[in-house]
Protein backbone atom coordinates (compact mmCIF):
# COMPACT_ATOMS: atom_id res chain seq x y z
CA UNK A 1 0.00 0.00 0.00
CA UNK A 2 1.62 3.29 -1.04
CA UNK A 3 2.41 5.69 1.75
CA UNK A 4 0.53 8.98 1.94
CA UNK A 5 3.28 10.70 3.92
CA UNK A 6 5.34 11.66 0.88
CA UNK A 7 2.58 13.67 -0.90
CA UNK A 8 1.71 15.34 2.39
CA UNK A 9 5.35 16.26 2.95
CA UNK A 10 5.62 17.70 -0.55
CA UNK A 11 2.52 19.80 0.03
CA UNK A 12 3.89 21.11 3.33
CA UNK A 13 7.23 21.97 1.75
CA UNK A 14 5.52 23.78 -1.13
CA UNK A 15 3.41 25.76 1.32
CA UNK A 16 6.46 26.73 3.40
CA UNK A 17 8.36 27.70 0.27
CA UNK A 18 5.49 29.93 -0.83
CA UNK A 19 5.36 31.65 2.56
CA UNK A 20 9.11 32.05 2.77
CA UNK A 21 9.52 33.37 -0.77
CA UNK A 22 7.52 36.53 -0.12
CA UNK A 23 9.87 38.10 2.49
CA UNK A 24 12.95 36.88 0.62
CA UNK A 25 11.75 38.43 -2.63
CA UNK A 26 10.82 41.64 -0.82
CA UNK A 27 14.29 41.81 0.78
CA UNK A 28 15.92 41.22 -2.60
CA UNK A 29 13.92 44.08 -4.14
CA UNK A 30 14.87 46.44 -1.31
CA UNK A 31 18.57 45.52 -1.56
CA UNK A 32 18.49 46.02 -5.32
CA UNK A 33 17.09 49.52 -4.70
CA UNK A 34 19.92 50.26 -2.27
CA UNK A 35 17.68 50.24 0.81
CA UNK A 36 17.95 48.38 4.09
CA UNK A 37 15.51 45.41 4.24
CA UNK A 38 12.45 46.45 6.22
CA UNK A 39 12.39 43.08 7.97
CA UNK A 40 15.65 43.93 9.82
CA UNK A 41 14.07 46.94 11.52
CA UNK A 42 12.75 44.67 14.26
CA UNK A 43 16.30 44.40 15.62
CA UNK A 44 16.77 48.18 15.81
CA UNK A 45 14.18 48.88 18.51
CA UNK A 46 13.01 47.48 21.83
CA UNK A 47 10.55 44.57 21.44
CA UNK A 48 7.66 46.36 23.18
CA UNK A 49 4.05 45.74 22.18
CA UNK A 50 3.62 49.19 20.52
CA UNK A 51 6.91 48.82 18.63
CA UNK A 52 5.99 45.36 17.41
CA UNK A 53 2.57 46.54 16.25
CA UNK A 54 4.17 49.47 14.44
CA UNK A 55 6.76 47.14 12.91
CA UNK A 56 4.02 44.80 11.66
CA UNK A 57 2.08 47.71 10.16
CA UNK A 58 5.17 49.20 8.47
CA UNK A 59 6.19 45.79 7.13
CA UNK A 60 2.75 45.27 5.61
CA UNK A 61 2.62 48.72 4.06
CA UNK A 62 6.14 48.47 2.63
CA UNK A 63 5.73 45.05 1.05
CA UNK A 64 5.76 45.52 -2.71
CA UNK A 65 5.23 41.79 -3.23
CA UNK A 66 2.19 41.71 -0.97
CA UNK A 67 0.88 44.86 -2.66
CA UNK A 68 1.07 43.11 -6.01
CA UNK A 69 -0.33 39.78 -4.81
CA UNK A 70 -3.12 41.10 -2.58
CA UNK A 71 -5.47 42.35 -5.34
CA UNK A 72 -5.15 39.09 -7.25
CA UNK A 73 -5.64 36.97 -4.13
CA UNK A 74 -8.75 39.00 -3.31
CA UNK A 75 -9.94 38.57 -6.88
CA UNK A 76 -9.64 34.79 -6.57
CA UNK A 77 -11.74 34.88 -3.38
CA UNK A 78 -14.25 37.24 -4.99
CA UNK A 79 -14.62 35.49 -8.35
CA UNK A 80 -14.24 31.93 -7.12
CA UNK A 81 -15.95 31.96 -3.72
CA UNK A 82 -18.15 35.06 -3.85
CA UNK A 83 -16.26 36.56 -0.91
CA UNK A 84 -16.73 40.33 -0.76
CA UNK A 85 -14.64 40.94 2.34
CA UNK A 86 -15.81 42.89 5.36
CA UNK A 87 -17.86 45.63 3.65
CA UNK A 88 -19.05 44.25 0.31
CA UNK A 89 -21.83 41.71 -0.09
CA UNK A 90 -21.92 39.77 -3.35
CA UNK A 91 -25.50 39.59 -4.58
CA UNK A 92 -27.13 38.02 -7.60
CA UNK A 93 -26.43 38.68 -11.30
CA UNK A 94 -23.17 40.48 -10.56
CA UNK A 95 -24.72 43.06 -8.22
CA UNK A 96 -22.79 44.20 -5.13
CA UNK A 97 -24.14 45.76 -1.95
CA UNK A 98 -22.75 47.63 1.06
CA UNK A 99 -22.79 45.01 3.78
CA UNK A 100 -23.40 47.36 6.77
CA UNK A 101 -26.40 48.78 4.89
CA UNK A 102 -27.85 45.33 4.28
CA UNK A 103 -27.35 44.48 7.95
CA UNK A 104 -29.22 47.64 8.89
CA UNK A 105 -32.10 46.51 6.71
CA UNK A 106 -32.29 43.03 8.21
CA UNK A 107 -31.14 43.44 11.83
CA UNK A 108 -33.45 44.44 14.63
CA UNK A 109 -32.68 47.83 16.20
CA UNK A 110 -30.54 47.56 19.32
CA UNK A 111 -32.43 47.69 22.61
CA UNK A 112 -32.73 51.24 23.87
CA UNK A 113 -31.61 52.77 20.56
CA UNK A 114 -32.97 56.27 20.00
CA UNK A 115 -31.51 56.84 16.56
CA UNK A 116 -34.85 57.38 14.82
CA UNK A 117 -36.12 59.70 17.54
CA UNK A 118 -32.85 61.66 17.53
CA UNK A 119 -32.91 61.95 13.74
CA UNK A 120 -36.53 63.11 13.72
CA UNK A 121 -35.85 65.67 16.45
CA UNK A 122 -32.78 67.00 14.61
CA UNK A 123 -34.71 67.31 11.35
CA UNK A 124 -37.70 69.05 12.96
CA UNK A 125 -35.37 71.44 14.79
CA UNK A 126 -33.55 72.26 11.55
CA UNK A 127 -36.89 72.82 9.80
CA UNK A 128 -37.99 75.20 12.54
CA UNK A 129 -34.74 77.19 12.39
CA UNK A 130 -35.06 77.62 8.63
CA UNK A 131 -38.74 78.45 8.94
CA UNK A 132 -37.87 81.25 11.38
CA UNK A 133 -35.73 82.71 8.58
CA UNK A 134 -38.56 82.44 6.08
CA UNK A 135 -37.07 79.39 4.34
CA UNK A 136 -38.73 76.13 3.32
CA UNK A 137 -37.12 72.73 3.94
CA UNK A 138 -37.60 69.58 1.84
CA UNK A 139 -36.13 66.32 3.15
CA UNK A 140 -34.86 63.81 0.56
CA UNK A 141 -33.78 60.49 2.09
CA UNK A 142 -31.83 58.61 -0.61
CA UNK A 143 -32.81 54.93 -0.38
CA UNK A 144 -30.19 52.29 0.17
CA UNK A 145 -29.59 50.28 -2.96
CA UNK A 146 -30.75 47.09 -1.22
CA UNK A 147 -34.02 48.75 -0.20
CA UNK A 148 -34.94 49.26 -3.87
CA UNK A 149 -33.44 46.10 -5.33
CA UNK A 150 -33.78 43.44 -2.59
CA UNK A 151 -34.29 40.81 -5.30
CA UNK A 152 -30.63 41.17 -6.24
CA UNK A 153 -29.60 40.53 -2.64
CA UNK A 154 -31.52 37.28 -2.32
CA UNK A 155 -33.78 35.21 -4.50
CA UNK A 156 -36.34 35.12 -1.70
CA UNK A 157 -37.06 38.85 -2.24
CA UNK A 158 -38.13 38.35 -5.85
CA UNK A 159 -41.32 40.25 -6.65
CA UNK A 160 -40.93 42.84 -3.90
CA UNK A 161 -41.02 46.54 -4.65
CA UNK A 162 -39.15 48.71 -2.17
CA UNK A 163 -38.24 47.44 1.29
CA UNK A 164 -37.10 50.35 3.47
CA UNK A 165 -35.80 49.38 6.90
CA UNK A 166 -37.97 49.53 10.00
CA UNK A 167 -36.10 52.62 11.19
CA UNK A 168 -36.70 54.36 7.88
CA UNK A 169 -40.42 53.65 7.99
CA UNK A 170 -40.58 54.95 11.56
CA UNK A 171 -38.71 58.11 10.60
CA UNK A 172 -41.01 58.84 7.66
CA UNK A 173 -44.03 58.41 9.92
CA UNK A 174 -42.63 60.75 12.58
CA UNK A 175 -41.72 63.40 10.02
CA UNK A 176 -45.20 63.21 8.49
CA UNK A 177 -46.75 63.63 11.95
CA UNK A 178 -44.54 66.70 12.54
CA UNK A 179 -45.53 68.25 9.21
CA UNK A 180 -42.06 67.98 7.66
CA UNK A 181 -42.10 67.91 3.86
CA UNK A 182 -40.45 64.73 2.50
CA UNK A 183 -39.81 63.64 -1.07
CA UNK A 184 -40.60 59.91 -0.91
CA UNK A 185 -38.10 58.30 -3.26
CA UNK A 186 -38.95 54.83 -1.93
CA UNK A 187 -42.41 54.79 -3.50
CA UNK A 188 -41.13 56.56 -6.61
CA UNK A 189 -38.26 54.14 -7.18
CA UNK A 190 -40.37 51.06 -6.40
CA UNK A 191 -42.75 52.05 -9.18
CA UNK A 192 -40.08 53.46 -11.44
CA UNK A 193 -37.77 50.44 -11.46
CA UNK A 194 -40.38 48.35 -13.28
CA UNK A 195 -40.78 50.97 -16.02
CA UNK A 196 -37.23 52.29 -16.26
CA UNK A 197 -35.17 51.43 -19.32
CA UNK A 198 -32.06 51.24 -17.09
CA UNK A 199 -31.52 50.26 -13.43
CA UNK A 200 -31.85 53.07 -10.92
CA UNK A 201 -28.64 52.04 -9.12
CA UNK A 202 -25.21 50.97 -10.32
CA UNK A 203 -24.41 47.27 -10.20
CA UNK A 204 -20.91 47.68 -8.71
CA UNK A 205 -21.52 50.82 -6.64
CA UNK A 206 -23.70 51.82 -3.69
CA UNK A 207 -24.99 54.98 -5.42
CA UNK A 208 -27.83 55.67 -7.78
CA UNK A 209 -27.37 55.51 -11.53
CA UNK A 210 -27.93 58.42 -13.93
CA UNK A 211 -31.49 57.15 -14.38
CA UNK A 212 -32.04 57.29 -10.61
CA UNK A 213 -30.56 60.79 -10.42
CA UNK A 214 -32.91 62.14 -13.07
CA UNK A 215 -35.98 60.48 -11.58
CA UNK A 216 -35.20 61.92 -8.13
CA UNK A 217 -34.59 65.40 -9.56
CA UNK A 218 -37.93 65.35 -11.36
CA UNK A 219 -39.82 64.49 -8.16
CA UNK A 220 -38.05 67.15 -6.09
CA UNK A 221 -38.67 69.83 -8.73
CA UNK A 222 -42.37 68.91 -8.92
CA UNK A 223 -42.67 69.10 -5.13
CA UNK A 224 -41.03 72.53 -4.91
CA UNK A 225 -43.03 74.13 -7.70
CA UNK A 226 -46.22 72.26 -6.82
CA UNK A 227 -46.14 73.65 -3.28
CA UNK A 228 -45.71 77.16 -4.66
CA UNK A 229 -42.34 77.58 -2.95
CA UNK A 230 -40.59 78.57 -6.15
CA UNK A 231 -41.50 79.71 -9.63
CA UNK A 232 -39.94 78.00 -12.62
CA UNK A 233 -37.05 80.03 -14.00
CA UNK A 234 -36.12 81.06 -17.52
CA UNK A 235 -32.72 79.40 -18.01
CA UNK A 236 -33.00 76.61 -20.56
CA UNK A 237 -30.76 73.56 -20.18
CA UNK A 238 -30.20 70.58 -22.45
CA UNK A 239 -28.70 67.14 -21.90
CA UNK A 240 -25.91 65.61 -23.92
CA UNK A 241 -24.58 62.04 -23.65
CA UNK A 242 -21.42 61.80 -21.54
CA UNK A 243 -20.76 58.09 -20.88
CA UNK A 244 -17.93 57.31 -18.49
CA UNK A 245 -16.15 54.29 -17.07
CA UNK A 246 -15.79 54.19 -13.31
CA UNK A 247 -14.68 51.82 -10.59
CA UNK A 248 -17.62 51.22 -8.25
CA UNK A 249 -17.01 52.10 -4.61
CA UNK A 250 -18.00 48.58 -3.55
CA UNK A 251 -15.35 47.09 -5.81
CA UNK A 252 -12.88 49.74 -4.73
CA UNK A 253 -13.26 48.48 -1.17
CA UNK A 254 -12.10 45.08 -2.37
CA UNK A 255 -8.94 46.54 -3.95
CA UNK A 256 -9.23 44.26 -6.96
CA UNK A 257 -6.94 44.67 -9.99
CA UNK A 258 -8.09 47.87 -11.68
CA UNK A 259 -8.00 46.28 -15.13
CA UNK A 260 -10.92 44.07 -14.12
CA UNK A 261 -13.23 46.50 -12.35
CA UNK A 262 -14.48 49.29 -14.61
CA UNK A 263 -18.19 49.77 -15.26
CA UNK A 264 -19.67 51.78 -18.13
CA UNK A 265 -22.11 54.44 -16.86
CA UNK A 266 -24.39 56.23 -19.38
CA UNK A 267 -24.33 59.73 -17.86
CA UNK A 268 -26.16 62.71 -19.35
CA UNK A 269 -24.41 66.03 -18.83
CA UNK A 270 -26.49 69.18 -18.32
CA UNK A 271 -25.46 72.14 -20.49
CA UNK A 272 -26.87 75.58 -21.13
CA UNK A 273 -29.06 75.72 -24.22
CA UNK A 274 -27.71 79.10 -25.32
CA UNK A 275 -23.96 78.47 -25.36
CA UNK A 276 -23.50 74.76 -24.55
CA UNK A 277 -21.50 75.48 -21.38
CA UNK A 278 -21.68 72.73 -18.73
CA UNK A 279 -23.97 73.47 -15.78
CA UNK A 280 -22.47 75.41 -12.86
CA UNK A 281 -23.87 76.23 -9.41
CA UNK A 282 -24.66 79.88 -8.66
CA UNK A 283 -24.04 81.38 -5.18
CA UNK A 284 -27.02 83.69 -5.65
CA UNK A 285 -29.46 80.87 -6.43
CA UNK A 286 -32.78 80.62 -4.60
CA UNK A 287 -32.30 76.92 -3.79
CA UNK A 288 -29.60 75.44 -1.54
CA UNK A 289 -29.05 71.67 -1.77
CA UNK A 290 -27.33 69.93 1.16
CA UNK A 291 -26.16 66.35 0.90
CA UNK A 292 -23.53 63.66 0.72
CA UNK A 293 -21.91 61.46 -1.92
CA UNK A 294 -25.28 60.99 -3.65
CA UNK A 295 -24.90 64.64 -4.67
CA UNK A 296 -21.19 64.33 -5.39
CA UNK A 297 -21.43 61.44 -7.85
CA UNK A 298 -21.38 62.64 -11.50
CA UNK A 299 -21.08 66.25 -10.25
CA UNK A 300 -17.56 66.70 -8.89
CA UNK A 301 -16.84 63.17 -10.12
CA UNK A 302 -16.62 62.49 -13.84
CA UNK A 303 -18.13 63.63 -16.11
CA UNK A 304 -19.16 66.71 -14.11
CA UNK A 305 -22.41 68.67 -14.49
CA UNK A 306 -24.36 65.40 -14.52
CA UNK A 307 -25.30 64.99 -10.86
CA UNK A 308 -28.49 65.58 -8.91
CA UNK A 309 -28.08 69.35 -8.59
CA UNK A 310 -27.48 69.81 -12.32
CA UNK A 311 -30.57 67.81 -13.26
CA UNK A 312 -32.63 69.59 -10.59
CA UNK A 313 -31.56 72.91 -12.10
CA UNK A 314 -32.61 71.67 -15.53
CA UNK A 315 -36.05 70.78 -14.18
CA UNK A 316 -36.41 74.12 -12.35
CA UNK A 317 -34.94 76.08 -15.28
CA UNK A 318 -32.66 77.93 -12.91
CA UNK A 319 -29.34 77.17 -11.20
CA UNK A 320 -29.07 76.01 -7.61
CA UNK A 321 -26.27 76.03 -5.02
CA UNK A 322 -24.88 72.81 -3.52
CA UNK A 323 -23.11 72.11 -0.24
CA UNK A 324 -21.71 68.58 -0.21
CA UNK A 325 -19.99 66.67 2.58
CA UNK A 326 -19.01 63.24 1.31
CA UNK A 327 -20.21 60.78 3.94
CA UNK A 328 -21.55 63.50 6.23
CA UNK A 329 -25.03 64.19 4.92
CA UNK A 330 -26.62 63.59 8.32
CA UNK A 331 -24.70 66.08 10.46
CA UNK A 332 -21.37 67.25 9.02
CA UNK A 333 -23.06 69.15 6.20
CA UNK A 334 -25.23 71.04 8.70
CA UNK A 335 -22.16 71.88 10.74
CA UNK A 336 -20.50 73.19 7.59
CA UNK A 337 -23.56 75.35 6.91
CA UNK A 338 -23.27 76.78 10.42
CA UNK A 339 -19.71 77.83 9.61
CA UNK A 340 -20.88 79.38 6.32
CA UNK A 341 -24.31 80.87 7.08
CA UNK A 342 -23.86 83.36 4.25
CA UNK A 343 -24.87 80.52 1.91
CA UNK A 344 -28.45 81.03 3.09
CA UNK A 345 -28.54 84.62 1.81
CA UNK A 346 -31.22 85.05 -0.83
CA UNK A 347 -32.46 81.47 -0.50
CA UNK A 348 -36.11 80.43 -0.50
CA UNK A 349 -35.80 76.64 -0.33
CA UNK A 350 -33.32 74.27 1.32
CA UNK A 351 -33.20 70.66 0.14
CA UNK A 352 -31.53 68.24 2.54
CA UNK A 353 -30.50 64.85 1.11
CA UNK A 354 -28.98 62.07 3.20
CA UNK A 355 -28.62 58.36 2.54
CA UNK A 356 -30.94 55.97 4.35
CA UNK A 357 -28.13 54.01 6.05
CA UNK A 358 -27.09 57.14 7.96
CA UNK A 359 -29.96 56.49 10.33
CA UNK A 360 -27.66 53.89 11.88
CA UNK A 361 -24.22 54.72 10.54
CA UNK A 362 -24.01 58.52 10.59
CA UNK A 363 -20.45 59.60 11.42
CA UNK A 364 -21.46 62.09 14.11
CA UNK A 365 -24.89 60.70 14.99
CA UNK A 366 -27.88 63.06 14.82
CA UNK A 367 -27.28 66.00 17.19
CA UNK A 368 -29.20 69.21 16.86
CA UNK A 369 -27.10 71.87 15.17
CA UNK A 370 -27.94 75.51 15.86
CA UNK A 371 -27.57 77.98 13.03
CA UNK A 372 -26.09 81.35 13.96
CA UNK A 373 -28.63 84.18 14.19
CA UNK A 374 -29.24 85.90 10.85
CA UNK A 375 -27.24 89.02 10.24
CA UNK A 376 -29.25 92.23 10.46
CA UNK A 377 -29.40 94.29 7.27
Amino acid sequence: MPSTRQPQLCLILMFLALIGSVPLLQAALELAAGARPQALEVFRQKPTAPNLRRYEHDLTEASRVAGWLRPWAQYVLFAGLGDGGGKTLVGRAGWLFYKPGVQGLTDRPAHGSHTVEEAAAAIVDFRDQLQARGLRLLIVPAPNKESIYPEYVTRRAAGLGAVPGAGTRALLQQLAAAGVEVADLFALFAAGKTNATAPLYLAQDSHWSPAGVELAAQLVARRITGRGWLQTGTTAYLCRPAPIERVGDLLDMLQLPRTLTRETVPCRQVVRADDGAPYRDEPGAEVLVLGDSFLRIYATDEPGAAGFSAHLARELKQPVLSLINDGGGATLVRQELCRRPQLLAGKKVVIWEFVERDLRLATEGWPRVSLPPPAHP
